[in-house]
């Protein structure tokens, strides 16, 4: 460990732009960096650099990489040399001449590479940063770095790994930078290579695509994702880390849906020959990046590892991660954000020149973490399968619950609880009829209540069928761990309609949120579903239930409220 530097000047090449300026606003709250915004028009430099509150300082800079590059940096002084700018892909018979300089200016240097090609080849110039003492790490970004530490973090389960897939949805509302576009286009249908069936195929990207729903245990999870492949690092260097990995797969999962899916078919028009190649259409992806957009602004990434555990069995786990808002653009940058920090705090990596898979763990992105609107955890797939409903959506956030709460809820045996509630009806005539269509409670104060829990399977899955009984009416639903499109959602049918419930634990409390609804398995529109505030809760070791249905049209339905208590066993 060197001693902490009074500050350091970091030149960030491409500074204005998507990445390299998401990374100088991350560092701009640091008083000991000078932020060297660098590019080659110095009017949107100068731009960027007076358009910032900042405790950093910020130098716009003329940064040109197709002039001399040793006079610039030599002129400039940077510790740290960033390259953010791209596409990486393109970078011509040269890739490397940036680096070459960076190495004879005795400057570190990170860059967020996407090309698999460029990140594994920088490790031909390992002895020439050696000799001079300086650390070349390049794909420092999401992929790699952050799926090689989320690995790490999965991998004390395993005896052996065999499979990775993993990948990220930005949110639709987030601007994808010109040279990623200009990137996918080059790659999306072409031949790249990537782990498969044990060594090294040609496989398609955006060619090959699989659903996944991103749900970290007890937080709100993105809907399902159509996810296709990617050419990242991690295709080829994952495997190179973890030898007995027979398939990685790394997908992006752009939304909305239906673009993404015309992107890939486009790509398929690539892969059969049609089309020679997406790169003109860049231009216009660019358009639709930011023109055409819908939906929640939310994003999220997963990463997923199969194999065998230590006794043999089989073995899945996955880590999930959502961003609310503006934050989750931001988590590519991070990992430079935390090295330089880390150089800061006296922490700087080896010297010599490598892919940055090995540079930072899941516990250094804590801190890059903290404070923003990010919900992560880790999921068993395995375990998971085989409870009950509630604990099997819940995940490991079941176990945070009251215990009044979990009672409740891990039986896998029939059994009955009873109480007293109070109920709220509706008062317009058409709240009422479909109220007494479901067979809800008439309004009444102290009401008794009896609920049955029926225990059973139906398609390998725990099923639980609920019977509620408020002074004698009755009505009943069925409840599930959702599956397909309703993955990481509690399923709950009454009659021939159901609801894609999900079950956020907050507070000491469980919510229920609808988030679909559909009738005799038809969607049906999000804006029409019925909503409410729904949630269990424990006071004095008791468990405590308050259900509020209403809809957008009738208003109040029903609401009722009370506590139950275990049935004594006959």
């Amino acid at each position: 460990m060197n001693a902490s530097p009074p500050s350091l000047r970091v030149l960030i090449v491409g500074g204005y732009g998507i990445f390299g300026g998401r990374l100088a606003e991350l560092l701009a709250n640091e008083p000991r960096l000078t932020l060297i915004i660098a590019g080659r028009s110095l009017t949107k430099a100068e731009f960027f650099c007076a358009s910032r509150p900042v405790r950093a300082r910020l130098l716009p800079a003329l940064f040109d990489r197709e002039q001399p590059l040793e006079p610039q940096l030599q002129a400039l002084k940077p510790d740290i040399v960033v390259d953010a700018s791209g596409p990486f892909q393109a970078y011509g018979k040269e890739p490397y001449r940036l680096i070459e300089a960076t190495i004879a200016c005795g400057a570190d240097y990170f860059d967020f590479s996407d090309g698999a090609a460029f990140v594994r080849g920088v490790t031909s110039l390992d002895a020439a940063a050696r000799q001079r003492g300086v650390t070349i790490l390049s794909g420092v970004s999401s992929f790699p770095v952050l799926t090689a530490a989320v690995i790490r973090h999965l991998a004390g389960a395993f005896s052996r790994i065999e499979t990775i897939r993993a990948g990220i949805a930005p949110s639709p509302h987030a601007i994808v930078g010109e040279n990623v576009l200009k990137a996918i286009a080059s790659y999306a249908g072409q031949a790249v290579p990537a782990r498969r069936q044990g060594q090294t195929l040609l496989v398609h990207p955006l060619t090959e695509t699989c659903r996944f729903t991103i749900a970290p245990p007890g937080q709100l999870p993105l809907s399902s994702t159509l996810f296709s492949l990617v050419e990242v690092p991690d295709l080829l260097l994952l495997a190179d880390l973890w030898p007995g990995v027979r398939s990685v797969w790394v997908g992006a999962g752009p939304r909305p849906e239906i673009l993404h899916r015309c992107l890939i078919g486009l790509s398929l028009l690539v892969r059969w020959k049609i089309l020679p190649s997406l790169r003109p259409l860049a231009g216009l992806f660019l358009w639709a990046n930011r023109i055409l957009r819908w939906g929640p602004h939310r994003g999220g990434m997963f990463v997923e590892v199969g194999g065998s555990g230590h006794r043999g069995e089989p073995l899945t786990r996955s880590w999930h991660l959502t961003a609310d808002g503006d934050d989750g653009p931001y988590i590519p940058a991070m990992a430079i954000e935390a090295l330089i920090r880390r150089r800061l705090d006296g922490i700087r990596p080896e010297p010599g020149a490598r892919p940055a898979t090995e540079a930072l763990t899941l516990g250094d992105y804590d801190r890059v973490f903290a404070g923003r609107p990010f919900a992560h955890g880790t999921r068993d797939a395995t375990v998971e399968a085989g409870l009950p409903p509630y604990p099997h959506v819940l995940g490991s956030a079941y176990r945070n619950l009251p215990p009044a709460i979990q009672a409740l809820h891990r039986h896998e045996s029939s059994h009955s609880v009873s109480g007293r509630a109070s109920v709220e009806r509706g008062k317009g005539l058409l709240s009422r009829l479909v109220g007494a269509l479901v067979g809800f409670p008439e309004a009444g104060a102290d009401v008794p209540v009896r609920v049955s829990f029926e225990i059973g399977r139906s398609q390998g899955s725990s099923q639980e069928i609920w019977r509620r009984e408020f002074a004698g009416r009755r009505f009943r639903s069925v409840q599930t761990a959702g599956r397909g499109r309703n993955a990481g959602l509690l399923d709950e049918r009454f009659g021939p309609f159901s609801f894609g419930l999900a079950l956020l634990a907050e507070d000491g409390r469980l919510k229920l949120v609808v988030r679909n609804w559909r009738f005799l398995g038809l969607p049906l529109p999000r804006f029409l579903a019925p909503y409410g505030n729904s949630f269990e809760s424990a006071e004095d070791g008791r468990f405590n239930f308050h259900v509020e249905i209403a809809h957008p049209l009738l208003g109040l339905i029903v609401r009722y409220r009370g506590w139950l208590v275990e049935d004594a066993p006959r």
